[in-house]
Order: C-alpha cells, then structure tokens, then sequence
C-alpha cells in the first residue's frame, strides 16, 4: 500500500544533503573497474581545469595527491581562500601533515568525511582518494547550484531537465542512462550556442559521433576540458563522472540567457453570456441554507479538533525520540561493571514498557492524518500542512533515527559488560601474581647487598657461594613469572582499564626490582668468586635438594595458580580445551608425585647424617635454598586437594555450554516457524491490498480477521523474546542454526502490524469516499484497474503517468502548453503537498468530484445571502434566529463586523468569512 503523505522512495529527493560525504566509499570493498577508469580521468581533468590555474597539473590522482601539497593548492585555487603553510619536509609525518590541513579545511566549510584518513591518502589508495575528490567537487562545484527552490544534485538535475525540454529525442531524468546516446549534451549546447552545432542534423542511433562532437565542441569553444571518453559513456556511463562534467556546463552557461522560446498560439476563448439570475424568494429557501452552513461548520469544527489532536500527538511523540536518541546513540567506554548493568536492564525496560505503546502512538498518528487528509478532499477544503517538523516524513525520519540508534546497542552492551568482566579478572590475575612474586622477593636485595661473607671462615664462603648458585637458579626461574607481569599490565593498558595508574605503578616497581636483583646477583656472584678459597666440601644431599626443589616449588606455584583461575568460556570449543589442558595436567601428577617423593627422601637422609654422626641441629638448614620440605608438602598438598574443585568447576561449566548449545536449539526451531509465518501473513495483507478483494467491507473484515490472528500469535514472539534474552544474559551471540535474528523478527512483526492498520485505514477512507461520493464500487474498480496498470511500481503515479492514466479513463489533456496547465491543475488538487507521487486516493477523489454535489464557496455565500434575505450582511438575531445555538456562536466569533453603510448594530460580514473556510 503507498502511504499518500508518504515521500515516496527515489534515487534523490529534495532537501537531501549531496554534499556529506558518500558512505558507500567505505562500505564497498572495491569499484567497479569501468567506472573507476572513467571517474580517475573525469576527476583527474576536472582538477587539472582549476590547477593549470596556478601553472601546474597532475598525471596520476593517487600518486599526485600522496605529499599533500598539490591537495592544498587545489583548494586555494577552487576557494579563493589561502590555506596554513605547508611542511615541505618529504618525510610520511610531513605528508600527512599537509594532508591533514587539507581535509580540515573540507570540514571547516561543512562537509563530513566518512572513513577518510590522511594515512590512505598518503598511501596512494585509489579508493579513497576519488572519494575525497568527489566530495570537493559537491562542496564546491555542485552543492551552490541552485534552480527555483532546488539546489545541488536536484537543482543541476531540473536545469539540464529545462534547458533540453524542447528537443526531440532527450529525456534527462538522471544522470547515468540519460547521457548514452549523447544527445543531451548537444542540446545543451544548441541551447546556448546554437552556432556551434547543428541539431536537426543528429541521430540517436550514432552515440559515439554525438558524444565526440559535444566533447570536442566543448574543448574548444567553452573551454571545458573532455573529461569522458565516449565509447565509455555509451556503454557503461558512471553518475559520479557525468554530474561533474555536467555541472562544467552548468558554470559555463548560468549566466547567459536563453534564446526566446518557441510561441503557441492559442484560439481566443469563446466569450459565454450568462443570463442574470431571476429574482428569488430569499425565506423559501432559508431552512435548506441553515441545514448547510450547520453541516459545513459542524465538519470545519471536527476538522480543526483533529488537526489539533495531530499536532499535540506529533508533538508527545518528537518529544520522546529526542529524549532517548542520545542515550541509545551513547556509546561510551567509560562506565563501570555495576553502570553497565543497570544500563542494561534499563535499555530492556525500553524494549518491554517504553517503546511499545509509541508504535501504536506511531501509527495513530498516520491513520489521524490519512483520516484528516481523506476529509478535508470530501469537504472541497485545502489538505493539511502541519508546522514545520511535524510532517509524517519528519515523524518516520526520526522514528528511522531512534531505531537506528538502537541498532545494536545491546549487543554492544553486553559486549562490553564481558570485557569489563575480563579486564576484572585480569586485573585480579595481576594481582594474585604480584603477590607471589613480592612474597618470594621480599628481603632479596637486602641478603644480595649484605657483606656477611667477610666474617665467615672458610666452610661458610664455600656455603655462602652454593647458596648464591641456588638462588640465581631460583632468579631464572621467577623470569617467566615477572615477563607475566609485564603482559598482563600491558594487556590492561591496551584495553582501556580503569584504574590503570595503580596497575602500572606496581608493574614498574616490580620490574625496577627485577633489574636490581639481577644486578645484584651478578655483583654479589663475582665478590664470592674472588674469594681465594673454595669450600673443599660439597654437601652434595644440600645441593641436590636446593636444585630439585626450586623448580618444584615453581611447577607447584604455577599449578596452585592455574588451577584458582577463574573459568570463563563462551562456546563448547573453549571449555573442550580446559578439560582437554586439565586432563593432560592430570596426567604428569604421577612424575610429579615421584619428584616429591625424592625430596622428602632428601631431607630424610640429611636428616638421619645429621642425626647419626651427632652434628649441630643448626646444620640441618640447607643453605643454599631458602625453601623447606614442610613448605613442599603443604604446597603438594594443596595442589592434590584443588584437582577435585577443578574437576567440578569444569565439569559445571561444560554443562552450562551445553545448556546454550539447548538455547540455539529452541531459539532456531521456534524462529524458523514464526519468520516464515510472518512472511506468508505479510505478503497476504500486501495481495488484499493490491486489489481483487471483492466488496471494501468484505476487505476491512477480512483484514480485521487477520488482525485478531496475528495479535493471537503473539505469545510465540513473547516465547522467543525469553529465549533470546536467556541467551543474551549467558553472553551466546552466534546462532548458526536460525535463519532469522531476534532484531529481525522484531521488524517483521511491527511491518505486519503497521501494513494491517495502512491497509484497514486505506480501505475505510475509500468506504467513506464511495459513500460520500455515491460511486460504486464496480467504478472504483475500473478506476483501480488503470491506475495499477501505470503504477508498475506500486509507490504511487508521477506526473507523466497521471497525464497517461487520465487519458485511459477518457480525460481530455490535450498537447502542448494548454494540456500542461490542465496537468499542473489536477496537480494542484491530487498533490496538494508537492510529494511527487499520486496515490489512488487522490486520483478516485478527483475522478469523482466533478459530477458529485459538493459545498463550493459560492454556495456556502449563497446560503447565507439566503438567511439573510439578500442582504450582502447578516445579523446576530438572524443567525441565532435560523442556526443552532453553537453554530451561531461560532459564525459570531469567527465572522468580521460588516462594514456596509446603514448596517445595524451587531452586523457580521458572510461573505469574506465563507472565503475563508475555503482558503489556508
């Protein structure tokens, strides 16, 4: 069903802004080879045409444009504006330095860049730079055009539309397909210069002679430079390459005049006398004339409450989009874990209280002003105007707006509530290693500078030694842990987390510390090593011991902390590979349980050469290790205790994976049912609409059946609803096996409702015009039958179609300028807001008026001229007297005291305020 207030879909429309620049630049992968050839010579010419100017020219745009410089002399030229002084240095900063005045200066005069850097420009990429190039020439060359109230892309369109209406075998109507044969372009020129070519001497079947003759013509008498090449136009013309070259024209001609052009004569009108009408007998008639100003006030009256209900309506509805487009379109990074979250049940309370009740809002407003539209036409009054902003295209623009706002934002939301989550837990991560770390270096760099080997003998400086051997064991062990510091922190810092400046200052001190120790160590290393004496010896069970345990403590660290991290996954793949990693873990416990057993077996056996040769407890310290047997043991121990918990938490997690893989199930089968279902009752309430439904009353039930059906249907789509939002709060995004997302469901089934409600109200205002109008409705079926037949595009007729379309239903529209002012009449009565397009309403209005019995301003004067017995005035007491008590007081209150001479008292002007009930 076409929407009559509706702007219908174009390739352009009036008031678009052609000089933002084009997203479709960043959104194509790659340009069609053959229109990239034709843009890089168009826009290649057309910067040539300026910079030659300034005594210079480029060859290759990507190339010439890459250091800035010849980019900015561009603009200066093209503006008349100086640029900032360039950086002449040849080094990648200095190019797009100067690149990026360039493009500053293109956005201190309006223009938005889209997705384009000085890094691409600087690199030579084709891409970007034509788009870039492309949107100087609609800031500077297109966008100050200006035709009637056109301007840009639309003003160049109607200006080349009016210069070549006069010659046979042209019509623009874009700027592609329009320009093949080469035609346009020579009319455009024998517009102008009618010297320079000979038109009546072309043909439409040699496109490549016309194209070179215009090119040719153009290069050397207008000094326009040829930008195209004409096997290219004739083939595959390219819009962006055309307008450009078109609008070289435009500069050239706008300021000569046109030759005068052709005059029609027209047969003078045949003067009709019309006989004075007879004298009447004013009261005969006076109870007739009561009944119609009652009729015609009583629906001016409605009319007024239902254009104030509509502004008050429109008003509400603007008013709630502004207040949440900035919230939805509020993408910042910069809340915490627990704002995050209350902005997600937020945003679902939105989905589930807020917005619900302003589609319907949405959609009593389109059927309040359809309703209106369909009245004022019944009544013979002037279509409705809302104020400016309050328009339907304005209402469903900013409805587009706020959904586009909404696109995505949970998704993003939840997104970003897990990598809050993640940056806590490597935070906590980083946490758990700094403290095993601090615990392991605290009171290193004191014992590393101490100096107690000077007053120990010559066994004490041997032990001394070994022990230093073993803790620069120890040191290269601890390196994995402290480079896992560094990531960790680096990690945190590329992810943006909040509390950074703590992180880093305990990152850096550990690794200050780290360079001190290993410092210190090799110092310490060398003062022991110039010791003249070595220990003679070697207490090989110590040494074994201090070398198997160190690394044993490490392994036992390292699991202790593997196995307290935190199990977070997202699909069965990465849960699969824990418990893949756990079980492989598992499976080296028993060489671990071994090298336990040999330490313990260590100690036992120092302990009983301590104990059997009677020697000083003291000795049984191991000094080379700061590490104790009881230390292992309750480590080995926690680590034998924490596998089990492992195995739990795994275990729970895999379950709550194949929880979600159960989620994408249902959500699949439930969503593969309901989107088809969708689809087929869509596509049913379109084939009603289009026609071929017997009686309108038939139609309406039928639609209000399907109506009951649908609402019926709901509880599927609630069904699915609480599916999505368990997957959604289980962090599960993907869902390979639905066709269908939950956002696109949610679209289908506000077009289903909101096509219902367009084609029961379409059909209500066509009962009430059939009723009105007394048409049957075997005529509006013939009327229905041509207009679908010229309506190929089902968005409503063009003016070229309804001059068509009337002349199949037998109007007469004759050639030349007097069927052009009769078009342009109907026009003004099927279109009353300028849309563009004439939907069928508006056609069957007019088709029936002209036979139906409708108040005109003449009979409204008529009627009272009657009350008041054919005075040109009429009193209070008559209209009290002949009108119901409210109407009366409302043609009181509206009507200006009459101005007539011997007027009485309390004397009210008829005429002036009939007019007015007809009039804006």
């Amino acid at each position: 069903m076409v929407d009559y207030y509706q702007q219908p879909p174009s390739y352009h429309q009036p008031g678009y802004d052609y000089t933002q620049q084009e997203e479709e630049w960043d959104r194509e992968g790659l340009l069609d080879p053959a229109w990239e050839k034709q843009q890089k010579k168009t826009f290649t010419a057309w910067c040539n045409s300026h910079l030659r100017k300034a005594g210079t020219s480029i060859d290759t745009i990507e190339e010439d444009f890459r250091n800035g410089l010849k980019l900015m002399l561009l603009l200066e030229v093209i503006s008349g504006e100086p640029l900032p002084k360039p950086d002449r240095g040849k080094m990648r900063f200095h190019k797009i330095a100067n690149v990026n005045k360039a493009l500053e200066y293109i956005e201190s005069k309006g223009v938005k860049l889209v997705s384009i850097g000085a890094e691409e420009i600087v690199d030579g990429n084709v891409k970007m730079t034509l788009g870039l190039i492309w949107t100087i020439i609609l800031r500077f060359a297109i966008q100050d055009i200006n035709v009637e109230e056109l301007s840009a892309r639309d003003g160049l369109l109607l200006w080349c539309q009016r210069k070549t209406a006069p010659y046979n075998n042209v019509n623009v109507q874009n700027f592609h397909n329009s320009w093949k044969d080469g035609l346009a372009f020579c009319a455009l020129i024998h517009r102008h210069r009618p010297d320079l070519l000979d038109y009546s001497q072309l043909h439409k079947g040699d496109p490549i002679h016309n194209l070179n003759l215009a090119f040719d013509i153009a290069e050397k008498h207008l000094d326009i430079p040829k930008m195209l090449d004409a096997e290219d136009v004739s083939r595959h013309p390219d819009e962006k390459s055309t307008m450009t070259y078109v609008s070289c024209f435009y500069h050239a001609f706008r300021n000569m005049r046109d030759p005068p052009p052709p005059v029609i004569r027209q047969p003078p009108p045949q003067r009709v006398v019309v006989a004075p009408p007879p004298e009447r007998d004013w009261r005969k008639d006076a109870e007739t004339a009561a009944n119609r100003i009652c009729r015609v006030l009583k629906v001016n009256q409605e009319n007024e409450k239902m254009m104030e209900d509509y502004e008050n309506l429109a008003s509400d509805l603007l008013a709630w989009i502004n207040r949440w487009m900035p919230w939805l379109a509020n993408r910042s990074t910069d809340d915490t874990l627990q704002q995050a979250q209350q902005k997600l049940e937020d945003y679902r309370n939105y989905r589930r209280r807020e917005k619900p009740p302003r589609i319907e809002d949405k959609g009593r407003l389109e059927t309040l002003f359809n309703t209106l539209q369909t009245r004022l036409r019944l009544s013979n009054r002037p279509a409705f105007l809302p104020r400016d902003g309050h328009l339907i295209k304005d209402i469903n623009a900013a409805w587009a707006g706020l959904e586009d706002s909404e696109k995505g934002f949970e998704e993003w939301l939840l997104s970003e509530i897990m990598r809050l989550e993640r940056l806590e837990h490597l935070a906590e991560k980083f946490r758990r290693k700094c403290a095993l770390h601090e615990e392991w270096a605290h009171g290193k760099e004191d014992a590393l500078r101490s100096n107690d080997w000077r007053s120990c003998g010559l066994y004490k400086i041997k032990a001394l030694r070994k022990r230093h051997e073993a803790f620069e064991s120890d040191l290269g062990a601890h390196q994995d842990r402290v480079e896992q510091i560094a990531a960790i922190a680096r990690e945190l810092n590329n992810l943006r987390y909040p509390d950074i400046g703590p992180i880093n200052a305990r990152c850096q001190a550990i690794c200050s510390q780290w360079d001190r120790l290993g410092q210190l160590s090799s110092k310490r290393r060398e003062t022991l090593e110039d010791a003249e004496r070595i220990a003679e010896r070697l207490d090989s069970l110590y040494l074994d011991f201090a070398k198997r345990a160190a690394p044993f403590n490490n392994w036992l660290d390292g699991a202790r902390e593997d196995l307290a991290d935190l199990v977070i996954v997202h699909e069965m793949r990465e849960i699969e590979e824990l418990v893949n990693a756990h079980d492989q873990f598992k499976s080296t416990l028993g060489d671990a349980d071994r090298e336990f057993s040999s330490i313990n077996q260590i100690e036992h056996e120092v302990e009983h050469l301590v104990t059997s040769h009677g020697l000083d407890r003291e000795l049984l310290r191991n000094p080379y290790t700061d590490l104790s047997a009881s230390d292992i043991r309750r480590k080995w121990g926690e680590v034998q205790n924490s596998v089990p918990r492992r195995d739990s938490q795994l275990q729970a997690e895999l379950k709550r994976q194949q929880n979600n893989e159960r989620l994408r199930t249902i959500f699949a089968e439930k969503a593969n049912q309901v989107g088809p279902w969708l689809e087929r009752e869509l596509e049913q309430v379109l084939a009603i609409g289009l026609g071929g439904r017997g009686r309108l009353e038939d139609a309406i039930q039928q639609l209000r059946s399907i109506q009951r059906n649908v609402l019926g249907y709901k509880p599927n789509l609630d069904e699915l609803e609480r599916v999505h939002q368990e997957m959604q709060e289980n962090f599960v995004f993907e869902n390979r096996k639905s066709r269908y997302s939950m956002e696109s469901l949610r679209v289908g089934w506000e077009t289903l409702l909101t096509s219902i409600n367009k084609t029961i109200n379409e059909f209500e205002n066509q009962v009430l015009l059939r009723d009105s109008k007394g048409i049957s409705e075997e005529q509006i079926a013939e009327f229905r039958a041509s207009f679908s037949h010229f309506d190929k595009e089902r968005a409503g007729l063009d003016p070229e179609q309804l001059r068509s379309c009337l002349i199949s239903v037998g109007y007469t529209i004759r050639p030349g300028r007097e069927g052009d002012a009769e078009l342009h009449r109907v026009l003004a009565h099927v279109d009353p807001n300028r849309m563009g397009r004439v939907p069928f309403e508006a056609f069957l209005d007019f088709m029936t008026k002209e036979n139906s019995d409708q108040d005109t301003v003449e009979q409204m004067i008529d009627s009272f001229r009657i009350l008041a017995s054919g005075k040109t005035f009429i009193t209070a007491d008559e209209l009290e007297r002949e009108l119901p008590r409210d109407q009366a007081a409302y043609c009181m209150a509206r009507m200006a005291p009459s101005r007539e001479p011997g007027a009485p008292p309390r004397s009210f002007d008829y005429v002036t305020f009939s007019r007015s009930l007809y009039s804006q």
